[in-house]
């Protein structure tokens, strides 16, 4: 892979990158309610980026950014901050990599697009992963409610009938 420099360029700056991201989600308006690890998070993305942009399969990020969004929306936290978090974080990767990255030649430019579109690719499923998290979440709580509801009702009916 030709952007595999960049690709490492990014790893070892990862917990600059991370703190960097921490900050601007902190200032964001859009992001009052995501908090919580939120350094922890994109640090392991970030540090493993090679990993999961060349070994991770479609499954892993399935179950990586499903599992994040149940727990985001079980946090309380929306999910237009939930995907905007995730705009952020694929924006603050190509600002460290504009300001740290030259080609030099047509190879190397190459590799960067290379390295943009394998981003896109990920970030893209990344969001679709989790809007599905938080629609599962949804589902869930939706059907909580709704047992409980049939739960109130048979002890209501019960009490009634007595």
């Amino acid at each position: 892979m030709l952007g595999l420099k960049l690709v490492r360029l990014i790893e070892r700056h990862s917990a600059e990158l991370a703190q960097g991201l921490t900050k601007r989600i902190l200032e964001s308006e859009r992001t009052c309610d995501f908090r919580k690890k939120l350094q922890l998070a994109a640090a392991e993305v970030y540090r493993n980026l090679e990993e999961w942009l060349l070994q991770k399969t479609e499954d892993d990020i399935e179950k990586r950014f499903r599992a994040i969004a149940t727990r985001r929306a079980a946090d309380g936290v929306g999910l237009h901050q939930f995907v905007w978090v995730l705009i952020i974080s694929r924006n603050h990767l190509w600002q460290f990599l504009r300001r740290e990255a030259f080609a030099d030649n047509a190879v190397e430019l190459f590799g960067e697009l290379e390295l943009q579109q394998m981003l896109n690719h990920f970030f893209d499923r990344a969001v679709y992963y989790g809007i599905r998290g938080y629609d599962e979440a949804r589902d869930r709580d939706s059907a909580k409610r709704d047992s409980s509801q049939v739960w109130r009702r048979r002890k209501t009916d019960l009490i009634n009938s007595s």
